[in-house]
C-alpha cells in the first residue's frame, strides 16, 4: 500500500535512545509534513470505516480514547471525523473531577493512568489510539478503564507495533497497526 510506504518514509530511527540498545522510531516528522499527517489520519479512518465499524453491533464508534500524550495528537482528529467523542487517558493527578484509575508496569516500575469517571457510558463502543504498541501495558490499562465504565473496546490502533514484544497478546480486543517492526 503506497500510503503505508509514504508514512513509513517519514519515520526516523534514533539508535540508543532513550537508552543504549533501544532504537527509537520518531513519529514527529509525520506531523511536520501536512500530506504525511493527512495520509496517516486518512489511513486510520479508512480502516475504521471499512473494518472496525463492521464489528460494532450498532455500526458506530461512540468514543476514541487517546493515551497520554501522543494519543492526544491523533485521537481528537479521528474522533471529530467519525462524529465520536474524544476521551483522554492521563497520568495520575492530571485530570480534574472524579477519576477512575488503572495501573500498568513499565520497565522501571509501576505507573497509573486515569480517566474521568463519567467519560464513557455503559454500552458505548470505543477505540483506543496511541502512537506505539510495545509491551502493551499502557494500552491494557486504558482498556481496563473503558471496561470499568461499561464500555466495549472494539479495537486498539497504533502507528507502530513492535512485534517482538508481543504487546497485542495482553489486550482484550484486536490490534491494528500501520507499521510493524521486528527491531
Amino acid at each position: 500500500m503506497a500510503d503505508v510506504e509514504f508514512i513509513k518514509k517519514h519515520l526516523t530511527s534514533h539508535p540508543d535512545f532513550p537508552k543504549k540498545g533501544i532504537v527509537f522510531l520518531d513519529i514527529f516528522p509525520i506531523f511536520r509534513n501536512p500530506l504525511a499527517f493527512e495520509a496517516l489520519i486518512t489511513h486510520f479512518l479508512h480502516h475504521l470505516t471499512s473494518h472496525t465499524l463492521g464489528i460494532s453491533q450498532t455500526n458506530k464508534i461512540d468514543a476514541i480514547v487517546g493515551l497520554d500524550a501522543r494519543g492526544f495528537l491523533l485521537g481528537p482528529i479521528v474522533a471529530l471525523r467519525l462524529g465520536a467523542a474524544f476521551v483522554p487517558v492521563r497520568k495520575r493527578g492530571k485530570l480534574p473531577g472524579q477519576c477512575i484509575s488503572a495501573s500498568y508496569e513499565k520497565e522501571y516500575g509501576i505507573d497509573s493512568f486515569e480517566m474521568q469517571a463519567d467519560a464513557i457510558k455503559p454500552g458505548q463502543n470505543v477505540v483506543v489510539i496511541d502512537d506505539l504498541l510495545a509491551t502493551g501495558g499502557s494500552a491494557k490499562a486504558a482498556g481496563e478503564l473503558v471496561a470499568k465504565q461499561g464500555g466495549k473496546t472494539l479495537e486498539y490502533l497504533f502507528i507502530v507495533e513492535l512485534m517482538f514484544l508481543q504487546g497485542a497478546s495482553k489486550l482484550d480486543a484486536p490490534v491494528y497497526s500501520i507499521v510493524q517492526s521486528d527491531d
